[in-house]
């Protein structure tokens, strides 16, 4: 689905014709009656799946049974591991200061969702252009790599602080994925890239969930934006989980004392000097 160009202030300023300024191709209510892409809403709350529901406001069509499949998988695959993720600890430090609605607690732990933290995002970008460079997959994985580690650093989508040698989200996508037919022009790139590292490197530095996730969203036609969102949200049910553990059973208004590594690393006590003619206090 090809989106029509971006639009500009500057035009409707321009011409005075503010007559399409708000439109959108998502959906349409009346009186009585919601069509979203077209289709009756009713029809869609009695005959589609929530990932299918989600699929079609995403894509603009439904989902084939493969597609549909794969697009669960890679929604179920995040869960939770513990408090190793930021954004768990987050919402758990708003819910712990704000127990009243889990929404502002949500929003914390959505919005510790980058880069940093595990986004899709950039793998995806990062496999997306590099597939649009139409060479075999050894040439497309060595510039990918080049090109990423020149441009932040780092390459997206490979290695994680704790599963050294292989991420168990990961590998388990990516064998279902597989398994599914999902697995394709993205995800071998991804493979190739793997590789290409621990060539380089002399050991393995094994694919994390970010980089299988944005290889299945990516081979499912998904856009990098929305699927940087499709990371957060598939993360959103365990932000949850936490967030009403935090408020049921944890500690109201969390810190981190001096026992739990806060420490202070600055000058040690000093006074201002005295101003002249300042007396003693």
């Amino acid at each position: 689905m090809t989106s029509p160009p971006r639009r500009r202030i500057g035009q409707y300023v321009d011409s005075g014709d503010w007559s399409d300024y708000w439109t959108t191709r998502i959906s349409h209510a009346e009186s009585g009656k919601i069509l979203v892409r077209g289709y009756p809403v009713d029809e869609l709350i009695a005959g589609l799946s929530y990932c299918e529901a989600a699929f079609l406001l995403l894509r603009g069509e439904l989902p084939d049974a493969r597609e549909a499949a794969l697009f669960d998988l890679a929604l179920r695959s995040g869960m939770d591991q513990q408090l190793v993720s930021s954004a768990a600890c987050a919402a758990r430090f708003t819910a712990s200061a704000f127990p009243d609605s889990p929404i502002p607690a949500l929003a914390s732990g959505i919005l510790a969702s980058g880069s940093v933290t595990g986004s899709p995002q950039e793998p995806a970008e990062m496999l997306i252009e590099a597939v649009g460079w139409e060479v075999d997959e050894r040439e497309a994985a060595l510039r990918a790599v080049d090109t990423w580690l020149a441009r932040r650093g780092v390459v997206p989508g490979i290695g994680h602080p704790l599963h050294e040698h292989a991420e168990p989200r990961a590998v388990a996508l990516r064998r279902l994925a597989i398994e599914k037919q999902g697995w394709r022009a993205h995800g071998r790139l991804l493979d190739a890239i793997e590789a290409e590292i621990e060539r380089r490197k002399g050991r393995r530095i094994p694919i994390n969930l970010a980089g299988a996730l944005a290889a299945v969203y990516a081979d499912l036609g998904f856009d990098p934006l929305a699927i940087g969102g499709l990371g957060a949200l598939g993360y959103g049910m365990a932000l949850l989980a936490h967030i009403a553990e935090e408020v049921r059973e944890g500690v109201p208004l969390r810190i981190i004392p001096e026992a739990l590594g806060a420490r202070y690393a600055g000058a040690p006590e000093r006074h201002l000097p005295k101003r002249p003619g300042e007396s003693e206090p």
